[in-house]
């Protein structure tokens, strides 16, 4: 029997796109199944790739902007135009972004997210009223301190200096409002994690040690975010440290929230919302998923994750591509199959060659079907 089949995979990290992927794995599973009607649905939850797939699914034209990344190299950033709903995409990543930078070159005190802010600026000027941004991927640890100064946002000590660096937050005494507050009607910001700002799961010791800080840079880092998150508290009046999600992208969806007005949205449901997932699923016969690990955060709560508690919600059989699979008995609990491309190659070989492999599994995933 011929079947309906929805192919919704995230990025391979470092390897595939969501596009590339969805392709391989097209390519694998129409080697075995030509006659099934099969569709194409990349999915982000908000990091790296999210510009691609929003843009993909608005419609949208492609813009550019000269900005500067986070360590403040001047870059050429693409984004998202959709005009006739006047929305803008964007993805934080193409201008902070941690993998825009030489590793190991800079540390996050060096770094922030001022960038942002001139990407910003591009869509209102042309016509943007509507923001949908993803924030994972990123470089920074700066509370979005850069992005508001960026528009115009002033910060000042006690002794009224102006304060440019986010290491020099901790004597922050004085927040001014800029001419311009609000940019956007809706300003939608997708998260993929639910970290407050600040303590032992805030943003500076969950993610900073992926990003470069140390044991030993903590408290001082803390000190800083602490300060801004008082301080925006006493004069704004909006207690936003503690909103989930404020800590994502080292505590952007933070300074989003608090200077910007945006809202912080689960990344998954934001891109669900958007690409009409819940009827594309009742169309569906089978759907297949994939990322580089399917791994603990997996089964947590990430992208594929969530796609396929929607799937077993909808009775759906769910079937679950990766590079590695750290847990199988714990994922074919959520997944209906789960294909591991180590399973098969070496590590390297399976990074060096995903495409390949990734349409091998996709055909043994037809094949057993």
């Amino acid at each position: 029997m011929d079947l309906r089949v929805l192919i919704v995979p995230d990025k391979f990290k470092g390897t595939l796109t969501a596009q590339q992927a969805a392709e391989a794995i097209a390519r694998g599973w129409g080697s075995v199944r030509a006659s099934d009607s099969v569709e194409l649905l990349p999915m982000s939850d908000g990091g790296d790739g999210f510009g691609e797939v929003l843009g993909a699914l608005f419609n949208a034209e492609t813009r550019t902007t000269k900005t500067v990344d986070a360590a403040h190299r001047p870059i050429v950033a693409e984004w998202w135009l959709e005009p006739k709903s006047a929305t803008a995409v964007i993805e934080a990543a193409r201008i902070n972004g941690l993998a825009q930078l030489p590793r190991g070159k800079y540390h996050p005190f060096e770094l922030d997210s001022f960038g942002i802010g001139e990407v910003l600026k591009d869509a209102v000027a042309a016509g943007a009223k509507r923001c949908v941004m993803g924030i994972g991927g990123s470089a920074t640890n700066d509370g979005g301190f850069g992005v508001a100064r960026a528009l115009g946002w002033e910060f000042f000590n006690s002794k009224s200096a102006a304060l440019d660096r986010w290491t020099d937050l901790h004597s922050l005494t004085q927040i001014k409002l800029p001419q311009r507050e609000r940019w956007f009607q809706e300003f939608s910001v997708a998260v993929d994690v639910n970290n407050p700002l600040l303590g032992l799961t805030g943003c500076s010791r969950v993610y900073g040690p992926q990003k470069g800080l140390k044991e030993t840079d903590f408290d001082f880092a803390e000190r800083c975010l602490s300060t801004i998150a008082s301080i925006a508290q006493q004069e704004l009046h909006v207690t936003t440290a503690t909103t989930p999600g404020a800590g994502a992208a080292g505590g952007l969806g933070f300074g989003l929230c608090t200077f910007l007005g945006a809202k912080l949205e689960p990344g998954f449901a934001l891109f669900a919302q958007l690409a009409n997932l819940h009827s594309r699923l009742a169309a569906a016969d089978v759907i297949v998923t994939g990322e580089g690990s399917i791994d603990e955060q997996t089964l947590m709560g990430k992208g594929v994750g969530e796609l396929a508690l929607l799937c077993r919600e909808a009775g759906k059989p769910c079937i679950g591509l990766s590079g590695v699979v750290t847990d199988e008995g714990k994922a074919r609990e959520l997944f209906k199959g789960v294909h591991s491309m180590v399973n098969l190659t070496n590590a390297d070989d399976a990074r060096a060659n995903a495409p390949k492999w990734l349409e091998e599994i996709a055909r043994r995933a037809a094949t057993a079907i």
